[in-house]
């Protein structure tokens, strides 16, 4: 379980503290000592863990053993352990052992006798001890006051394969994994440009998280990123273990159904999102990025869409927005039509739908609750169940018991079509997250429409614009460029226009000049109308972004001393 912890309480101390507040020298928080000593802490500090390996070794013809090297079983590499840090140390000259002392001796050896590209000198304990559980090795020396940690990262990682919840026909076939080093690696493979800035930190006291940001210098508003970084130093938590963590912390408001933070697993999507002048934040050991701000429009926007004809990505897009529609509103409106407003049905259907309900015992609305229910969980048991077997449930509930109930005189047929095409109408959103979204909001429309019909679905409508209106990511509206709109930037919200169309509309807007005021939030308004692929638009963010924004941009050193 993850234990938050409170800014204002500070934990009790532990027995372990105290020992070490009584001798000065255990707990030090520089390295110092004989190597003796220096192991027997990391030992007593890790518990003694079997998993953390020790060798000693004589350097230099020394006639006694004069240093050490500590790293950690299966998450370093073995084969650059003993190549490239035991193998160089082994073959070091007496020439390389000459010094003023043990503190020279090392630095000859980080200069000349380490064959590493990734290594560096520390002097704090904690700094090292945390490179140990990463899966460096460290090379402690007799008497040196620091340390060489060698970059020696490992283990077992997942394969990078093909996308599992954002799967398209047409397009890249490859997905992040769990590996944060992987993941960027995926991103500049598309982005070779220096302007792409990185810059790493640590969350969580406890497992010390890696999580990257990313950014292109000059299309990022830096007011945005200097936000994000704000919102991510300020989270204090024992473990993150998912990009879902971060998002529940960073994200502008809790209570509501929506999403207002996207994330993706795929690289390309990332990179166009780069692109558009948007920050994507990493985290080890998760293949979902984070990419802020975001839209209401970006969750109904697929790869895809730029892989296939402008004609064939409009109707799919239309598609999407009303399968939107029938998922959250479906079942109520035939609720409200059947229970009140029989006026509005043609007489052949309702003559229909009033033979079909002789015999049933329940109304339309708790006709309706029944089998929405069912459907969840038929649908959670699909996802929970084993492959093998998951497929069978799937059968099994829509077939057998949907026929089932109807023989039985508890459900009518019409109900069932109506759920059925519900259900059909949540996997036709390409972003799952927005998906559950619709679930929740359609039972509290089928609530009001069992209990004022058309009127309280006209009344629960205006509270979900209003709602949605309300919302904000990072300082930008949810629902820009709808609302509030821009007609400029309707060719790639709704519908996908042809990239020439794109294309002439970023020049035109690039040999304007013109730049948007910056809001009080510290959001430009570019990122109300970053909704198009930023691979086909990115010289409208130029646009989008004055010159006096550039001029304020983080600089290099600042960005990197992290």
């Amino acid at each position: 379980m993850i234990r938050y912890r409170s800014r204002n309480r500070r934990p009790a101390p532990s027995k372990k503290s105290e020992e070490q507040a009584v001798s000065p020298k255990s707990g030090s928080s520089v390295i110092s000592g004989h190597i003796q000593e220096l192991l027997d802490r990391i030992r007593t500090e890790s518990g003694d863990s079997p998993d953390i390996v020790t060798r000693r070794l004589k350097l230099g013809g020394q006639p006694e053993e004069n240093c050490a090297i500590v790293y950690l079983n299966g998450l370093s590499d073995p084969e650059m352990v003993n190549h490239f840090v035991m193998d160089s140390l082994l073959r070091l000259t007496p020439d390389l052992c000459k010094g003023e002392g043990p503190d020279a001796f090392l630095d000859n050896i980080m200069k000349d006798g380490l064959s590493m590209g990734e290594s560096k000198i520390m002097t704090e304990w904690n700094d090292m001890m945390l490179a140990i559980l990463s899966g460096d090795t460290v090379i402690l020396l007799e008497g040196a006051e620091k340390a060489i940690v060698a970059g020696t990262q490992g283990g077992e990682w997942r394969s990078v394969t093909e996308p599992t919840s954002q799967l398209v026909v047409r397009g890249p076939k490859d997905s992040f994994v769990e590996s944060i080093a992987t993941n960027i690696s995926l991103i500049r493979r598309r982005m070779k440009s220096p302007d792409l800035w990185l810059e790493t930190m640590k969350i969580g006291t406890v497992t010390h998280t890696h999580v990257a940001l990313m950014y292109v210098k000059g299309k990022a508003d830096p007011g945005i990123v200097k936000e994000i970084k704000e919102r991510l130093n300020g989270i204090e938590i024992e473990g993150i273990l998912e990009s879902a963590y971060i998002e529940e912390f960073i994200q502008d408001k809790t209570v509501t159904p929506f999403p207002t933070i996207y994330n993706t697993e795929r690289p390309d999507d990332a990179a166009s999102k780069l692109l558009e002048g948007r920050i994507i934040v990493l985290v080890d050991g998760t293949p979902f990025v984070l990419v802020l701000p975001t839209l209401f429009v970006h969750f109904f926007q697929s790869p895809e869409d730029y892989a296939q004809r402008f004609d064939i990505a409009i109707v799919m897009r239309i598609v999407r927005y009303l399968s939107f529609i029938i998922l959250i509103l479906g079942p109520s409106v035939y609720i409200a039509l059947t229970t009140f407003h029989y006026e509005m049905v043609p007489t052949l259907l309702l003559i229909s739908l009033v033979a079909q309900r002789e015999g049933v015992p329940f109304p339309a609305f708790v006709e309706a609750m029944l089998m929405e229910i069912v459907f969840e969980i038929l649908r959670e048991a699909g996802v929970r169940m084993p492959r093998a077997i998951g497929q069978t449930v799937s059968v099994v509930g829509a077939l057998i018991l949907g026929q089932a109930v109807v023989e039985a005189g508890l459900i009518t047929p019409a109900m069932v079509i109506v759920v059925a095409l519900t259900g059909i109408a949540s996997f036709a959103i390409p972003a799952y997250n927005l998906s559950i979204a619709g679930r929740l909001i359609r039972f509290a429309f089928m609530i009001l429409a069992g209990m004022f019909g058309f009127y309280g679905l006209t009344l629960g409508l205006i509270i979900l614009v209003a709602h949605m209106n309300s919302l904000r990511s990072f300082g930008v509206p949810y629902l820009s460029p709808i609302s509030p709109f821009r007609l400029r930037n309707q060719k790639d919200a709704v519908i996908r226009m042809p990239f020439k169309s794109l294309q002439a509309e970023a020049l035109s807007a690039t040999h304007s000049g013109s730049s948007r005021q910056k809001g009080a939030s510290g959001a430009v308004a570019s990122q109300e109308a970053g909704n198009t692929s930023g691979l086909h638009n990115r010289n409208a963010e130029r646009d989008n972004s004055s010159a006096g924004d550039r001029n304020t941009a983080v600089p290099a050193a600042e960005a990197n001393r992290k």
